[in-house]
């Protein structure tokens, strides 16, 4: 390899970025409209345009990526995480392109990243996993049949994602249908197929999941365990490694059961196997992600093992550089630092990052996608940047962690830093005797006590304005930012207001405003109905995310919002008078 496409965006490529750079290879970055000055597009050696700003016309758009690839003159392809990064259709059009895919084969991804057939090997190598369809579901009355048979609750999963994403957890009969629905259009969304599988929800269960490496020579080595218990809507916010409070008998259990279905898979590169872990002690198999998680870092500092290093390694067909599992060397933990309101439910809140003052002393890494200036776009995911602690004991990097996130200082959009202060004072997470955190700890033990941020200033617009032009006899493409348009307008007319500007927020009570800045998915009313208060009457999708527009008072709704549209948070959509 001589030069790397990587196929991402925000904090993962500039972690890849700096790993080409630390293996001698050149780095290639691509961007949306709204990514044109994204620290990802400053950091790489090179940097091209998608000429678009949704997800399917850029980081989704294979076509796209592939004709920046042969442009640059790029020879490989990293997709990091999220995006394409577990597509088997994409790592097999890059290698068709004759490109080196940094990543497992088509084959392995396919396998394991299609969750039922993922988890009938993990029944054939004998890991351990709770009762699941077979198959595909192909209706709400499939789910209410599995529900009916094997009791609630029940996890509805896309089966081709993961991250997180399209996961919906039904507690009763009469939530199935709406949810089973909303898990589809999550899942086509986020990946492309909406196809989803179910499965029996273990109540109150940690995450656990094994790091896998391994080569084209046939090494597969486990590097260790992660917690990543602490979540909302099934996304991470915090990891540690190694995962606390296992028994000899659980760690192993673990890493064999990941070593056996990852070797079964004939799987080469970074992977990750995830289990979940009941009150009663008894483990299951989750899935396997066939990527480079966002939680790698804690890995890496208990190990000393760069992982991105290694693809690279893999990639160029060289044998791991360690060929058993690693003895721990301390603790480390991971906080996500998220674009969100912990006060308003954990809503995300794109907007500009006015202040990004990030710690730094003894067992301190902060690996970030912004920077003071920077602008969160509300079209892809809320992640920022990310926290790592260090120690040589779980104590130690509990004390660090404190002392970095009460330096942390971010302005101008909400984050998550107020979630992250709190729960390590809570003896729950920090106690040195049990740990009482859990998949639904946050919804159902955490006491938010956190009032909601200001709301951030309205979100420019991001879109390119685009001509050509004529250098030296040869026709450029030329992608105008709107600020610069709207400065030499303002500068010639004299006005100084911005053209486009988004609607004020509306403080009328009779307002049903919009929780979060985002796209108006669709009505679950019509216009001039009766509604109760509490009744879902729209939702919203923002940062891959969907979210429920509940009526906070009983009346007739008046609409004033397009499904489809864009929509700024606070703006009123509809009116119930």
């Amino acid at each position: 390899m001589k030069k790397v496409l990587i196929a991402n965006r925000g904090e993962i490529t500039v972690r890849i970025a700096r790993a080409c750079a630390d293996y001698g290879v050149q780095s290639v970055a691509v961007y949306a409209d709204a990514d044109l000055d994204a620290l990802h597009v400053r950091m790489a050696d090179e940097a091209h345009g998608l000429d678009g700003n949704r997800p399917a016309d850029t980081y989704l758009n294979i076509g796209k990526l592939l004709a920046v690839a042969q442009r640059s003159g790029a020879d490989a392809v990293h997709p990091g995480y999220g995006f394409l990064s577990e597509s088997a259709a994409f790592a097999q059009a890059v290698i068709d392109a004759g490109l080196v895919w940094i990543g497992p084969s088509p084959a392995a991804i396919a396998r394991l990243g299609d969750k039922v057939q993922a988890r009938k090997l993990a029944m054939q190598v004998g890991a351990p996993l709770v009762a699941g369809t077979a198959d595909p579901v192909s209706s709400a009355e499939e789910v209410l049949a599995f529900a009916e048979q094997h009791g609630l609750p029940v996890a509805i999963k896309a089966a081709f994602g993961g991250g997180g994403r399209g996961i919906k957890v039904a507690w009763r009969m009469d939530e199935v249908a709406g949810l089973y629905e909303s898990a589809v259009r999550e899942a086509i969304t986020a990946f492309g197929r909406g196809e989803c599988y179910v499965e029996q929800f273990l109540d109150r269960p940690r995450h656990v999941e094994a790091q896998v490496i391994a080569d084209t020579h046939g090494q597969v080595v486990v590097l260790g365990t992660r917690d990543c218990s602490l979540q909302r809507r099934n996304q991470k916010l915090v990891e540690e490694a190694p995962a606390p409070f296992l028994s000899d008998a659980q760690r192993e259990r673990i890493h064999q059961s990941a070593r056996d279905i990852c070797a079964a898979a004939g799987y080469t590169g970074a992977g990750t196997v995830e289990f979940m872990l009941s009150a009663s002690g008894a483990i299951s198999f989750l899935e396997v992600n066939t990527r480079l998680q966002v939680e790698h870092p804690v890995t890496e500092e208990t190990t000393g093992i760069d992982l991105v290093i290694e693809q690279l390694r893999i990639a160029d067909g060289l044998p791991l550089s360690i060929t058993q599992t690693p003895v721990p060397r301390g603790h480390a933990f991971e906080f996500r630092i998220n674009a969100e309101d912990v006060g308003r439910g954990f809503l995300p809140s794109p907007g500009p990052v006015k202040v990004f003052d990030a710690p730094s002393g003894p067992g301190v890494r902060v690996d970030t996608g912004v920077v003071a200036g920077s602008v969160v776009p509300g079209t892809f995911d809320s992640l920022m940047a990310k926290l790592i602690v260090t120690g040589a004991t779980r104590a130690q990097a509990i004390a660090r962690a404190r002392r970095a996130l009460k330096e942390f200082r971010i302005e101008g959009l909400a984050t998550v830093l107020p979630f992250h202060r709190a729960v390590m004072a809570h003896p729950d997470f920090v106690s040195e005797d049990a740990f009482k955190v859990h998949t639904r700890w946050i919804e159902t033990d955490f006491a938010n006590a956190e009032s909601a941020a200001e709301r951030p200033e309205p979100m420019p617009d991001t879109t390119l304005y685009r001509t050509a032009i004529e250098v030296g006899g040869r026709r450029l493409s030329l992608g105008l930012p709107p600020e610069l348009l709207r400065g030499l307008s303002s500068a010639a007319s004299g006005v100084g207001a911005a053209p486009g500007a988004q609607a004020s927020v509306v403080a009328d009570a009779a307002a049903v405003a919009a929780p979060v800045s985002g796209t108006l998915q669709g009505w679950k009313v019509a216009d001039g109905d009766e509604v109760a208060q509490g009744t879902v009457i729209a939702v919203m999708e923002a940062m891959k995310m969907e979210m429920q527009v509940v009526a906070h008072r009983a009346g007739r709704i008046a609409m004033s919002a397009a499904a489809g549209g864009y929509v700024a948070a606070g703006v009123a959509i509809a009116t119930i008078g």
